[in-house]
This record gives C-alpha cells, sequence and structure tokens, in this order.
C-alpha cells in the first residue's frame, strides 16, 4: 500500500472500545456530531460477543443499553450493574 492508502479512515479521536456482552439484549449505539445529535446506528449483542467500536468523523458518542464489560484506554467500566 502507496502513502496515503488509509486516507480514507482519517477520523477525529479515532479511539476505540471494545464492549462485551454480559447479557442478550445489550444495545450499542452510535450518536453524530454536529449541531444536533442523533442515531446513526444500532447494533444488539447476546451474552459473550463482543464488538469494536471507533469514535470517528461522524461519530462523537457511544450508548450502551444492558449489562456489559467495556474496555477503554482510560480502564474498564462496567453498564447496567
Amino acid at each position: 500500500m502507496g502513502p496515503g492508502a488509509f486516507e480514507q479512515f482519517d477520523v477525529v479521536g479515532g479511539d476505540f472500545i471494545a464492549v462485551r456482552a454480559l447479557e442478550n439484549g445489550v444495545t450499542v449505539i452510535g450518536l453524530t456530531r454536529g449541531k444536533d445529535t442523533k442515531f446513526h446506528h444500532s447494533e444488539k449483542l447476546d451474552q459473550g460477543e463482543v464488538m469494536i467500536v471507533q469514535f470517528t468523523e461522524h461519530t462523537s458518542a457511544i450508548k450502551i443499553r444492558g449489562r456489559a464489560e467495556i474496555l477503554t484506554r482510560h480502564g474498564r467500566i462496567e453498564s447496567g450493574e
């Protein structure tokens, strides 16, 4: 791959997080950047499933509903306790 091969992946921030569902039906929701925050993507995870997500030029926040383990560069968080 030559220089600039990954230009399409330029992101704001670019941090990744990992979400591991601790129960069935955990929802991971991406929220948009900009003047009005809106939902732009949603995924359902069942117990044991893992999703790795990234903050991008379109994603400014990620909302998680249900019991899940979230791993970030800042540490481990458990939701839905």
